[in-house]
């Protein structure tokens, strides 16, 4: 995989106003980092704000790609961080960006990182989609960032570990479309087991149920393993 495949990709999730956009754009390609993918933008794609606001960054919206879906943008990376300054109930790792620059690097395999709406950041379900939580370590008295300050951070802290050498290498974790075909299969099982009982507990049994499959970073091995013990517990007889 080239050096540019292995950049983290920056994920903008209902992005809201145009010049955001433009100003995360301006702050990726200050440090080097060209991949931007757009959820579900709220005023469409292209968007005629974002282009002044990037003040030159004309590369990175070009290529920016849209998707309808956090599941659909991340499919095919095999580490995914979301941004946000809670934990929100979900049991994954907390790093810094500097602790998730560090061990992007470390990995060598295709990362994203997710940054939610500018009024609401990323949703419950949209955090699950992710092996670990980034917070920024700011003032807790006043720890409001805009878009482009949190895509800076980050950004800033990649390029700053960027040269560092690589590990040895180790299995790679799977695509996150491996891991999603996975829990679509055990819900199902699931489902028809009778498993989801209460109705008022379902969303967070499944939250749950995704978190217990995104944050350990299954090789496909191990996800082909656990899908082959999954058709076996559910075979008909």
């Amino acid at each position: 995989m080239t050096t540019e495949a292995l950049n983290p990709i920056v994920v903008l999730v209902r992005p809201q106003l145009g010049e955001n956009i433009g100003t995360a754009a301006r702050a990726m390609l200050n440090f080097g980092l060209t991949r931007m993918r757009l959820v579900s933008p709220r005023d469409g794609w292209p968007n005629p704000d974002a282009g002044p606001a990037a003040s030159g960054a004309d590369l990175v919206l070009a290529n920016a790609e849209v998707f309808s879906s956090v599941a659909d943008a991340v499919a095919d990376c095999r580490h995914v961080y979301a941004t946000t300054v809670r934990k929100r109930g979900l049991i994954k790792r907390v790093v810094t960006p500097a602790e998730a620059a560090e061990e992007t690097v470390e990995r060598s395999v295709r990362t994203a990182i997710l940054f939610g709406a500018e009024a609401t950041g990323l949703a419950n379900d949209e955090v699950g989609h992710a092996q670990e939580i980034l917070t920024v370590p700011v003032n807790p008295d006043f720890s409001s960032l805009n878009l482009a300050q949190a895509v800076i951070l980050c950004a800033y802290e990649w390029s700053r570990h960027a040269g560092l050498p690589r590990g040895e290498e180790l299995d790679l974790p799977a695509p996150q479309e491996e891991v999603d075909g996975l829990v679509h299969q055990l819900d199902a099982a699931l489902e028809t087991s009778g498993y989801f009982r209460v109705e008022s507990r379902i969303a967070s049994a499944r939250r749950t149920l995704r978190s217990l499959f995104t944050r350990p970073g299954y090789t496909s091995q191990e996800i082909r393993t656990l899908r082959g013990i999954v058709s076996s517990l559910t075979r008909s007889t």
